[in-house]
């Protein structure tokens, strides 16, 4: 019987996802925040290296971003969209806060470090990595430094935060409440997958940026957020999505110097930091004006994933309605405005990123 890939091909892609898996599962023993991506990402990129010939074949790939589009789709419910609704003063400042942040850290990117444009609108984006991923790889922006940008962002927001609220006294300890189980409805888990599959490959072939990733998320918020379905991918499902991804993200670090490397991680702290005290300045306005509890406005406001904060936010016994009403809130703008915006970039840009590499055309993935 004859493989889907030559023999050749198929010990890469085998070893790079054992590679892949081996440091997801590590990483979330050991307690990493978004241990799953980030263990699979960082393991791989360590193999790639090394030398290592990490691969991660173009329809695995492709599957894999419309799984995520159902997970990150998953987390829109009747109750945050009704939160959206119930402090729209609170809404509207952090619209504001996500317009500035991405502003200023794109520009910190640009102006700092000398990063292309989109790259740079790419690295800035908060709370959007899958997406932000997506569209590097769909417009062949600086995937590493991305990557890395992103990764550490999200590390300094998930492990500063718990600390700092803890040092002064600002919310609970101990181990989140375990979340009320969905029902396990084959039929409805048949009704998500099949509405997200045709809206992914419907949107993808409209040529829409990250269109796998986008239409199948916005099928699963539709579903979900309108009450019609209760249930989500099987957990084993949803993490092996999320570890080809960070495979896929590792992959790239091959051929990368040391001093690249370090030019990137000193990018990905400056713009962290930039990130998180435009995240402070509009948090104390909220504190100072809005009847709200510090702790919830700051996770609330946190340029951290939408997932990771609302782990935080039941884990520190905070409101988590308030929490996931205002990544919502981001996440869909975020959405939207990158998308849009990257396309126009793309267009408009040369024919090069910030890393050296040679653009690919709009729609290609490197298998």
């Amino acid at each position: 019987m004859l493989l889907p890939f030559p023999k050749q091909t198929l010990i890469p892609y085998a070893e790079t996802l054992l590679i892949a898996a081996a440091g997801g599962v590590t990483f979330t023993l050991i307690g990493v925040p978004a241990g799953l991506v980030s263990g699979s990402m960082l393991v791989t990129a360590a193999a790639a290296l090394m030398g290592r010939p990490t691969k991660v074949p173009l329809s695995l790939a492709r599957v894999c971003f419309v799984l995520i589009g159902i997970l990150l789709g998953a987390v829109v419910t009747p109750a945050t969209l009704r939160g959206m609704a119930t402090w729209p003063m609170s809404i509207v400042v952090l619209s504001a806060s996500t317009a500035v942040m991405i502003v200023a850290t794109t520009a910190y990117l640009r102006f700092v470090h000398g990063w292309e444009p989109l790259s740079a609108l790419l690295g800035a984006s908060p709370g959007s990595m899958a997406q932000a991923l997506a569209l590097a790889t769909e417009f062949g922006a600086n995937m590493r430094g991305i990557a890395i940008v992103q990764t550490v962002r999200v590390l300094v927001v998930t492990i500063g935060l718990p600390s700092g609220l803890a040092l002064f006294g600002l919310a609970a300890s101990g181990l989140p409440p375990t979340p009320p189980g969905a029902s396990a409805s084959l039929g409805e888990l048949a009704v998500l997958l099949v509405a997200s599959t045709a809206s992914a490959v419907l949107v993808h072939w409209l040529r829409f940026p990250g269109g796998l990733l986008f239409g199948a998320m916005a099928a699963s918020a539709a579903l979900h957020g309108g009450d019609f379905v209760h249930v989500t991918l099987p957990w084993w499902l949803g993490s092996s999505a999320v570890v080809v991804l960070g495979a896929l993200v590792g992959s790239r670090f091959a051929n990368t110097s040391l001093a690249m490397l370090l030019e990137y991680f000193w990018a990905a702290l400056g713009s962290a930091a930039v990130a998180i005290a435009v995240s402070a300045a509009f948090v104390l306005v909220v504190v100072s004006l809005l009847p709200f509890h510090a702790s919830d406005v700051l996770i609330a406001f946190a340029p951290g994933a939408q997932d990771t904060m609302m782990v935080l936010a039941l884990a520190l016994r905070l409101d988590p309605v308030y929490v996931g009403a205002h990544h919502l809130t981001r996440f869909l703008i975020v959405t939207f405005s990158v998308a849009v915006t990257a396309r126009r970039l793309a267009r408009n840009s040369g024919g090069v990123t910030a890393s050296g590499e040679k653009r690919r055309r709009p729609g290609a993935l490197e298998d």
